[in-house]
């Protein structure tokens, strides 16, 4: 079955490359020149992908990138955000937010279409069942990318989600921070291994007392138990 890709370009003669070297690559293709054409688009038809531009005519396209990971229905889409500005800042910015890729203008087509790919690879075949799971006091639901603790919701940006699901799935299994890196930013991303430790740092303070099931393994990286285990109790003061 062909991919089906939304490219979310206001540029025109751009937007015309990209569609034609999607096409040519075996992807099926549908482009919006602003936000709220490519909202209504994705609400109209299944993608598996979206190429989107920061720097569109009616919003930000760090909105669309929003809009599109807080509903659970467009959650799971990837998004390579597709921009002008290279700064560390702006890429930090776009991956909280749950881009799965960051492209500074100009880029080669050829190696956005392979990086186009490598995320779908990593995305692809991730089983509907188990969207829900239950691990001692955590409950997580990958669908609705939602999480509790002991019943309490706990709100997590996309990228702090993501992380945290990466862990759960290699329960048991040290995780260092290269491999945190590729699975969770891209291998290929200008993100240091201080990002991952900070990020895993926000990630169990969030957790609250559930915090304690994500190890620290000293000199290597991370691993995320393999039972539940107890948990230690909160401190007072």
């Amino acid at each position: 079955m062909p991919t089906n890709v939304l490219i979310v370009e206001d540029e025109r003669d751009l937007q015309r490359v990209l569609s034609y070297n999607f096409k040519s690559a075996g992807f099926d293709v549908v482009s919006a020149m602003n936000g709220e054409t490519a909202l209504r688009a994705v609400k109209e038809e299944p993608f598996d992908l979206v190429i989107l531009d920061l720097m569109l005519p009616d919003m930000p396209g760090t909105e669309v990138c929003k809009r599109l990971k807080q509903n659970p229905e467009t959650a799971s889409i990837p998004v390579i955000m597709v921009t002008a500005r290279g700064e560390e800042v702006d890429r930090v910015v776009g991956f909280e937010l749950g881009a799965d890729d960051y492209v500074v203008k100009p880029f080669s087509v050829r190696e956005l279409i392979l990086r186009a790919r490598a995320i779908l690879r990593r995305t692809e075949g991730t089983p509907a069942e188990g969207a829900k799971l239950d691990f001692g006091v955590l409950r997580v639901d990958r669908a609705a990318h939602r999480a509790w603790v002991n019943g309490e919701e706990i709100t997590f940006t996309a990228l702090e989600f993501k992380l945290l699901v990466v862990l759960f799935d290699r329960r048991g299994r040290v995780m260092t921070r290269d491999v945190l890196l590729d699975e969770v930013w891209g291998s290929h991303v200008d993100v240091t291994t201080r990002n991952v430790d900070t990020h895993v740092k926000r990630v169990r303070e969030k957790l609250g007392v559930a915090g304690d099931y994500i190890e620290t393994v000293r000199g290597v990286g991370y691993r995320f138990r393999a039972e539940p285990g107890e948990l230690s109790p909160p401190q007072d003061g």
